[in-house]
């Protein structure tokens, strides 16, 4: 996978999956950022106690913004969002005619976002952390099948390994839109460096497993990322925001 410049409008065709990535630091310098969120995003905000993290959740929704409005070709100030019953936001329906789906993440000032159209999508960004206690988590979190995999890898591997699981694991769940109402450890992935991001297995539920497709992500050095996508055409397309800043056109009369 190569991080690519984009051309505004960013076409998002059936079957595309777009995934961004962008440093937050660098958004943060566009003084004017803040101004497209709405009053529920700017109300949110303001119960970050921590300034970093509030600052940190204002450039993530702006982008968002700016991203969509990319893709929808409209000012991302007059973009609406609704939310399922555990928080994921989507188009608020009657506004547009796209049926974008999309999801972000976001982690020590990197965030990623994937859009597409008609199919839910999760994803998921983690920096990689050698001070954590790896196999004490996995065993508390992952399902026994992942927990016993993660145990035969050579210990240089485990680190790895573990964010592997964990990312594919809530790019999934941030699919679903369901949050931890669904247990972790109820269903399994792939983890081993030599095996490809896949959902395995679904507790209760045989036919679950089909439905879904996952990646890892190559987001930079220290972060391990994964992307799950509802199953059909995958045309996977990269876009590095710093390469490609897009401006999507103003309200009529600004």
């Amino acid at each position: 996978m190569t991080w690519q410049a984009a051309q505004a409008p960013v076409r998002v065709a059936p079957g595309d999956i777009h995934v961004w990535r962008a440093n937050l630091a660098d958004f943060q310098k566009d003084p004017g950022s803040e101004s497209v969120l709405s009053e529920d995003e700017t109300q949110r905000a303001g119960r970050f106690r921590v300034p970093q993290a509030r600052a940190r959740f204002t450039a993530a929704r702006s982008l968002l913004r700016f991203i969509l409005g990319a893709c929808l070709e409209c000012p991302p100030a007059e973009i609406r969002f609704a939310y399922r019953k555990h928080g994921k936001p989507f188009l608020a329906p009657g506004l547009f005619r796209e049926d974008l789906r999309f999801n972000l993440s976001h982690s020590h000032g990197l965030a990623l976002y994937a859009v597409c159209t008609g199919r839910e999508v999760g994803i998921d960004l983690e920096r990689m952390r050698a001070d954590r206690d790896h196999e004490r988590l996995a065993a508390r979190f992952f399902s026994a099948r992942e927990a016993a995999r993660l145990a035969e890898l050579p210990a240089a591997q485990r680190q790895g390994a573990f964010y592997h699981c964990w990312t594919r694991k809530e790019a999934y769940l941030k699919a679903r839109g369901e949050g931890l109402a669904i247990p972790l450890g109820s269903f399994s992935v792939s983890l081993a460096p030599d095996e490809p991001a896949a959902l395995l297995e679904v507790a209760g539920d045989h036919q679950e497993a089909g439905r879904w497709r996952l990646w890892s992500v190559d987001a930079g050095p220290d972060f391990a990322a994964a992307l799950a996508a509802e199953r059909g055409p995958a045309n996977l397309r990269f876009w590095d925001w710093s390469l490609s800043p897009l401006v999507p056109p103003s309200p009529p009369g600004s």
